[in-house]
């Protein structure tokens, strides 16, 4: 297995947008490392724009959103966006909060059906703080799952009707049309871009196969070291691979991002 080289060339001076994921593309085994926020610090204060595209709970999104050195959170895999303007906390979403909710507590219970058939599975510790998903634990306060089990249970939820898909830490599911690529475009037109100007100066950092929308439809896409355990299962793969994993990977990409801006 060959990846891409941790290099940028100089189409990435045109980035003023950068969008990543979360859970182990800025955090690495479980924690956030400081060389994460000092990354997201310097980008921000070199001018760019940064977003979190996530599939973390509503709670852990407005942590994020509140304290962290980011200008929005998209949460929950595209269900809503958080993001301070006038210095208060906003929270959007292509449908309204009851239908949301109402559409969440008919997954949750569907969900529930399929796992009495799995009870080694459990929904993950932060379901009560999610507002539009239905997230089961594959590994983030347990041993991983199987690569088999997890893809059996996603094929039962998607013969639902349900959105299914996995990360490297849980199996998020939901209804609706929303996803990590259509929210997140949305969110670049509501600002004013064009599609043509997105692909030029947007990027997408990711680690894992829920990542793969964002790798197929932004070219300038970056993978932290640990995508090579998704590799041979991506059928679109970022076009730089760094050599660090997690919040260190992007700690690295993100000096090499300021180093090509800084060229003439």
């Amino acid at each position: 297995m060959k990846l891409p080289k941790n290099t940028l060339t100089n189409e990435w001076k045109d980035v003023q947008w950068v969008l990543t994921d979360v859970d182990d593309t800025l955090t690495w085994e479980g924690q956030l490392p400081p060389e994460t926020l000092i990354a997201l610090s310097a980008l921000q204060q070199a001018g760019l724009k940064v977003v979190a595209v996530t599939g973390a709970c509503a709670g852990w999104c407005d942590h994020i959103a509140q304290l962290w050195p980011v200008d929005a959170v998209i949460g929950e895999n595209g269900a809503f966006i958080m993001e301070k303007k006038s210095g208060f906390l906003t929270l959007t979403s292509g449908e309204s909060m009851p239908t949301i909710i109402k559409k969440q507590s008919v997954l949750k219970q569907q969900i529930m059906d399929i796992l009495a058939d799995y009870p080694d599975l459990e929904l993950t510790l932060d379901q009560s703080y999610r507002l539009c998903e239905v997230a089961i634990d594959i590994g983030q306060n347990r041993t991983p799952v199987s690569p088999d089990v997890i893809a059996e249970v996603i094929s039962k939820i998607k013969t639902l009707g349900a959105n299914a898909t996995a990360s490297s830490i849980h199996i998020n599911s939901w209804y609706g049309d929303h996803s990590k690529k259509a929210t997140s475009f949305s969110f670049l037109q509501e600002k004013g871009l064009s599609q043509a100007q997105i692909i030029k100066t947007a990027c997408y950092i990711g680690d894992s196969l829920n990542d793969e929308l964002m790798f197929a439809n932004l070219p300038k896409s970056v993978g932290v070291a640990n995508i090579k355990n998704y590799w041979s299962k991506l059928k679109h793969h970022p076009q730089v691979v760094m050599s660090e994993s997690g919040g260190y990977g992007f700690a690295e990409f993100s000096k090499l991002l300021l180093a090509v801006k800084a060229t003439n």
